[in-house]
């Protein structure tokens, strides 16, 4: 099997484990297990948690004393025995704790992928700019795929979705240790801890167009935790209303919300055009208008004659998503010396999966616990979904009134060619 082939089922893998839960936990929390809400935002907020520190840490292990390729083995077959515990867990306390310490082996994976990937192709003189994006995409892909097979295969509502992901996990674990070597490269050089950890990009917040972008960085990442944390279980709630309850919506939700990810790679091939023609800011404004359209169709749609609303909302994730993640790093990167560079993408990873997704997991749950619940128990999804909008607006506005960057189109066809 060629290089490429190799690395395009790394990525397959990588994001199929991810795939087989990330959307559908929230279906397996609330139908099966039937636990409260506040209780399942401090599930999505493992994510938040584990990227605040642990791809750091495990950048140093693969920069200084251990192959990335194994690190990175190492953690998924972690992963895998984590994934495996979680279907015989009966609290929720528990569960969190559980699903912590597999966020800490699995969010750092992503980073050892890119890294285990760049450094092959660089050693086969491969052009990483041209080669690399067809291989990532087929991560997009596997996460997709994922999202099918639990959804047709009955597993959104079951714990059989934890062994589907740890059986990939146990593979991807193994295979990695047959991928090109990738020794450390910084052993015998030595830096400072605080340039180890990337520590030295919080200077950036010395300006105040950097510090502010920060800011809307980590509220637009609350968004992001809302669709995933919810949007699943929301068409399963359907079921319930007897009109609803046999339409494919209603049966197969996964397969729904996997066009958010179709739509998410579609949306990538339009980036550089957007950005040359209008430039990073409005094409950021473009994400969080979009924002407010993903949520807004959420709470007026249904999957009857509302379905167009939802397969719509879905089609908008792509523009939501990229137009603030690509754009944003693009960014950081023409605003960002070349010596902290790296350190301030990790930053702007940190403050939209770390932090903004903590925030958005733990206050959503709070919120809807205690606003959002009828007399009957029931989530009254459509003033969850409508409240979502409305926050979307007011970042959309503040960001409008107080972000200021003027459109630089010579930089923007330097970064995108």
């Amino acid at each position: 099997m060629g290089l490429k082939n190799r690395l395009i089922l790394m990525n397959f893998l990588q994001f199929f484990i991810w795939g087989s839960w990330l959307l559908t936990v929230g279906a397996y929390w609330f139908q099966t297990k039937n636990w409260s809400g506040t209780e399942f935002g401090a599930i999505f907020s493992t994510m938040g948690l584990a990227s605040l520190f642990m791809p750091a840490i495990a950048g140093i292990i693969a920069d200084r004393w251990v192959n990335a390729e194994r690190l990175y083995g190492t953690f998924h077959i972690i992963g895998a025995v984590l994934l495996s515990i979680i279907p015989s867990i009966d609290n929720p306390s528990t569960f969190f704790w559980v699903m912590l310490l597999t966020m800490m082996f699995y969010m750092p994976t992503i980073a050892l992928a890119i890294t285990v990937a760049y450094s092959a192709m660089k050693n086969k003189g491969m052009d990483i700019i041209k080669e690399y994006p067809p291989v990532r995409v087929w991560g997009t892909i596997g996460f997709i795929v994922a999202l099918w097979v639990i959804s047709i295969s009955g597993f959104e509502t079951s714990p059989l979705q934890f062994y589907v992901s740890a059986i990939a996990s146990l593979t991807l674990g193994i295979y990695a240790f047959t991928l090109p070597k990738c020794p450390p490269m910084a052993r015998g050089h030595k830096k400072k801890l605080i340039e180890e950890l990337g520590l030295n990009a919080f200077r950036l917040f010395k300006s105040t167009k950097m510090a502010l972008f920060f800011i809307f960085a980590m509220l637009l990442g609350a968004s992001l935790q809302l669709t995933n944390a919810y949007g699943d279980t929301f068409l399963h709630d359907f079921a319930a209303i007897p009109e609803y309850k046999d339409l494919i919506a209603v049966k197969y939700p996964a397969i729904i919300m996997s066009i958010s990810q179709i739509s998410e790679t579609l949306f990538i091939l339009t980036i550089p055009f957007f950005l040359r023609r209008y430039g990073i800011k409005n094409v950021m404004l473009m994400s969080m208008v979009a924002w407010i359209l993903r949520f807004a169709l959420f709470g007026y749609g249904n999957p009857a004659e509302g379905l167009w609303m939802i397969v719509l909302s879905c089609i908008i994730y792509g523009m939501a998503f990229d137009f603030f993640n690509i754009s944003g790093s693009l960014f950081v990167e023409t605003q960002s010396s070349p010596e902290i560079r790296a350190s301030a993408q990790g930053l702007f990873m940190m403050m939209t999966n770390g932090f903004g997704a903590f925030l958005g997991s733990r206050i959503s749950g709070m919120v809807i616990d205690k606003f959002f619940v009828l007399d009957t128990g029931a989530f009254d999804w459509k003033g969850i979904w409508l409240s979502f909008a409305a926050y979307s607006l007011v970042v959309a506005i503040l960001f409008a009134l107080f972000f200021k960057h003027k459109h630089e189109p010579e930089t923007i066809r330097e970064i995108t060619h």
